[in-house]
This record gives structure tokens, sequence and C-alpha cells, in this order.
């Protein structure tokens, strides 16, 4: 049985590349290219893409996705590492988070110099 489960999750991993979103520059590419190449983005959503991108010009972040209908914050996470914006592009390094806050009441950290 473990033998079974260990050759099914390695089979998972091995094939997780092919469900992975490919790098597309969403500024130049057609509608079929950017359904084929963008995770959750099928014909409807790639074509509504080039629309927003013909009516308001280029896409200057990865973020202004979210402004085309049907796209939300979670289709932008799972495809940022593949989408490009330019040229020689890079894929888009996801977003940066600020640290959590601090609770209130806790104590601050004292430092090495304290």
């Amino acid at each position: 049985m473990i033998k079974q489960i260990a050759a099914t999750l390695l089979a998972f991993v091995l094939a997780w590349p092919v469900f992975a979103a490919t790098p597309v520059n969403v500024n130049k590419a057609d509608a079929a290219t950017l359904a084929s190449s963008l995770d959750g983005i099928g014909p409807t959503k790639a074509a509504a893409i080039v629309a927003y991108r013909e009516e308001h010009g280029p896409f200057k972040s990865a973020d202004d996705l979210t402004h085309v209908k049907g796209i939300g914050p979670a289709t932008l996470e799972r495809n940022r590492s593949a989408i490009l914006l330019g040229d020689g592009d890079t894929p888009v390094k996801p977003a940066v988070s600020a640290p959590a806050p601090a609770k209130a009441g806790a104590k601050p950290a004292k430092s090495a110099s304290q």
C-alpha cells in the first residue's frame, strides 16, 4: 500500500510542470497563446485580456490584469511567475508582503545593543 502511495505521489510530482503556466508576454500574445499558456485562463478570459489591452493600452504591471473581467487575485497569483510585460522580460516576481503588525500590548523586541 505504501509503495502505491509513493508511486502515485512521485508521478504527480513529475507531472506537475505540465500543469504549470508557461511564460507569456501579456502585452503581445494573442488570445489563443494566452489561453494555452496561463493556468485557469480559457478562450473567453484570454479574449477579454486582449480586448482590455487594445482598449486601455499595454499592461504596466501584472496587477493590472485584475481589471479584466474574470481575472481575480487568485488567478493572478497562480500565474504571476509566468506573466511577462515586455521584450526580454523575466517573469513577474511575487508581490512582497509586509511583515505582520505587532499585537496590541506586545512588548517590542530588544535589539542586540540594549
